[in-house]
């Protein structure tokens, strides 16, 4: 999302209901992540059919980009605009549930810090933090789902993102959900908490390095044999989803709530239309 309308077309049903002969649960807002949104709306809907499975009212608020890429980069008065108005549509919700370690993380911890200025606004800030997930953590930690009945043919690798495993502490999580995939062998990479690259602005400021590191990440998901690549975190997977089609590799890269949520139909990132960015 980059303007203050809303989410794409895609994501302007603001309601959806539990799945019927569910108990509902809780109340959750879904924050879709401005790359889900622009670039792989499959995952806001992924993230929506495993909430309802999981007996969820989901809800889609108005939002934009949860203010990352200007806090990270020192604009705090771009960021503090973009904070504002997330808190006022996102306060009053039991849940906030965001499919993306890195924009959870931000929500979660960095949102207060922008008003240490502004003692009311940033209490607001901290209250809102506390109810933020990343997608498998709120699944698995407060819902207690262990099951989702999906099923996927193939040997998968997961890549642990830094965002959410430093910052969401998301490790164990989406691989206790992926024990439940019908037809489906995990194989851990060595080095599979290594960053791999991508970093957000990182990569842009310091091409060769980021580089260097996913060449290394994309040889360390290659020697499990796998045949897809999973991870939570859609700039890491379309980081190294670009670096493995520039070497003509045959590995597929998916976000994990797609294969969860048994959404695999479609091409996986970087084939089909996708493909424009990661050439």
């Amino acid at each position: 999302m980059t303007t203050t309308t809303g989410p794409s077309p895609q994501f302007s049903t603001s309601r959806r209901r539990a799945s019927r002969g569910r108990e509902l649960r809780a109340n959750v807002a879904l924050f879709v992540s401005c790359l889900v949104d622009l670039f792989r709306p499959t995952v806001g809907f992924a993230a929506v059919k495993l909430l309802e499975d999981a007996g969820c009212r989901v809800e889609v608020p108005e939002q934009t980009c949860c203010g990352q890429p200007a806090y990270n980069s020192g604009e705090r008065e771009a960021a503090r605009k973009v904070a504002r108005g997330l808190i006022d549509r996102f306060e009053d919700f039991d849940h906030i549930v965001v499919p993306s370690g890195s924009c959870a993380g931000m929500l979660a911890h960095d949102l207060a810090d922008l008003f240490v200025d502004m003692p009311d606004v940033a209490a607001r800030a901290r209250r809102l933090g506390a109810k933020v997930h990343e997608l498998t953590s709120f699944l698995v930690d407060v819902l207690g789902v262990d099951h989702v009945g999906s099923a996927y043919d193939g040997i998968v690798t997961y890549h642990d993102s830094c965002s959410s495993l430093r910052a969401m502490k998301v490790a164990d999580q989406p691989r206790r959900l992926l024990e439940s995939v019908k037809g489906l062998t995990l194989r851990e990479a060595a080095d599979r908490e290594v960053c791999c690259g991508f970093g957000g602005t990182f990569c842009v400021k310091y091409p060769a390095i980021s580089t260097a590191m996913a060449t290394d990440k994309a040889a360390r998901l290659a020697e499990t044999g796998a045949d897809t690549v999973l991870a939570g975190d859609l700039g890491c997977l379309m980081n190294i989803a670009g670096l493995l089609k520039r070497q003509g590799s045959p590995i597929r890269v998916r976000h994990v709530a797609e294969v969860l949520a048994g959404m695999t139909d479609g091409p996986a990132i970087g084939e089909g239309k996708d493909a424009r960015w990661s050439s």
